[in-house]
Formats: C-alpha cells, structure tokens, sequence
C-alpha cells in the first residue's frame, strides 16, 4: 500500500466515523423530539428524555453537551424537514390558484399533525429573549423559515405576472404570526382554526403581492 492509499483509507474510516456518529444524534434526537414537544423546554430534563426513551442519560451525554444543545438539534431537523416540504410547493406551482390552494393546505396539514412540534419551536424562540445560548440557533431558524416563505411568496408573484408588494422579512412576520395565532387556537381546541389558517394564507399571499 502506498502512502496515498494509506492516507486515502485513514479519510474513510475518519469519514464513517462521522457519519456514525451523526447518525446515532439523529436517532438520539427523534427520540427525544416526542418527549421534549409534549412537556416543553424548561420542564424537560436530559434525565426525562432518558426515561422516555431507549437510551441512557451517560449516552444522552457522550452524544450532547447538554438540553440545550440537544433542543437545538432537534428543533433545526424538524424545521429543515419543513422548509423541503414547502420549497417543493413553490417549485412544483403550475398556476396561481394552486399555489395558492397547496400553500394554505400545507401550513394547515402541518400545523394539524405536528402541532406539538411547532409549539416546542415557539417555546425555544420565546427561551432565546432570556437565554443567549439559544440565539444564534434560533435567528438561523427564523432566516431559513423566512427564505422558505419568501420562496412561495416569490413563486406565487411569479405565476400573476407582478413584484411582491413587500420585503422577505414583513412577509415571513405576516405569515408568522398568522401561523402562531392559528397554532393557539388549534391547541386550544377551535375548530375553525385549521380552516381560518387555510383562508388567512389565500389572504396573505393577495395582499403581500
């Protein structure tokens, strides 16, 4: 073996190392994610998402720092699940009035089946005014979910032939607090709330461009 093979080998194994553990925070956080969206941030130890999983407080450890660390993790992989899930409405629009209908649609299905999840994103955004260690995370986020409204705002003014009527960040505000206000209505059991959420989108989008 060469001294370039040798080097090539100690790339891999040095490759797939990483690549093991990166896949085993993966698992870690999924299963933390259930625990830590039912109970919230501050009432959610590392010790509880042990008991809640299969997993033991000395791995939680070995495999984050701590609940901060391990929160943060979870929350950026739900969301970036998100973002792809709304960048494929933008790209796959073929006529405004879809658009318009998928993108109500989605944030509707979203907020209906992982309600819990986007209420342990508000809970870590509302932790970053008092604890600094969460704001880099939580600004990243909130840029990757503007973007990802920006791209469907983009998307739908792009199909009626016109500029958007507004900046990136009024439009991910607008959508933000919409998206907020339907989620506490929904948690709090309103009925109208999906449907609400669905028709303030249409209204948004109309308006904004």
């Amino acid at each position: 073996m060469t001294s370039t093979d040798a080097t090539d080998a100690r790339g891999r194994l040095a490759r797939r190392r990483v690549d093991k553990f990166e896949e085993r925070r993966r698992l870690l956080a999924d299963a933390a994610l259930q625990t830590l969206a039912e109970r919230g941030y501050a009432r959610t130890s590392l010790r509880d998402i042990a008991q809640g999983s299969d997993f033991s407080l000395g791995v939680l450890h070995y495999y984050f720092r701590d609940k901060v660390e391990l929160i943060t993790y979870c929350v950026r992989r739900y969301k970036a699940q998100c973002t792809e899930r709304y960048d494929a409405i933008a790209a796959h629009a073929t006529d405004a009035e879809a658009l318009l209908r998928d993108a109500g649609d989605g944030l509707a299905a979203t907020l209906a089946h992982d309600a819990l999840m986007h209420r342990l994103w508000y809970d870590l955004r509302a932790q970053a005014l008092f604890e600094e260690s969460f704001r880099f995370d939580v600004a990243d986020i909130d840029a990757s979910l503007e973007r990802m409204i920006w791209r469907i705002v983009a998307a739908y003014a792009d199909l009626v032939g016109v500029a958007p009527r507004c900046t990136a960040g009024l439009a991910y505000a607008a959508f933000d607090g919409l998206f907020q206000q339907s989620l506490l209505r929904h948690l709090s059991g309103d009925a109208a709330a999906l449907d609400d959420l669905r028709a303030g989108t249409r209204v948004l989008l109309t308006r904004l461009v």
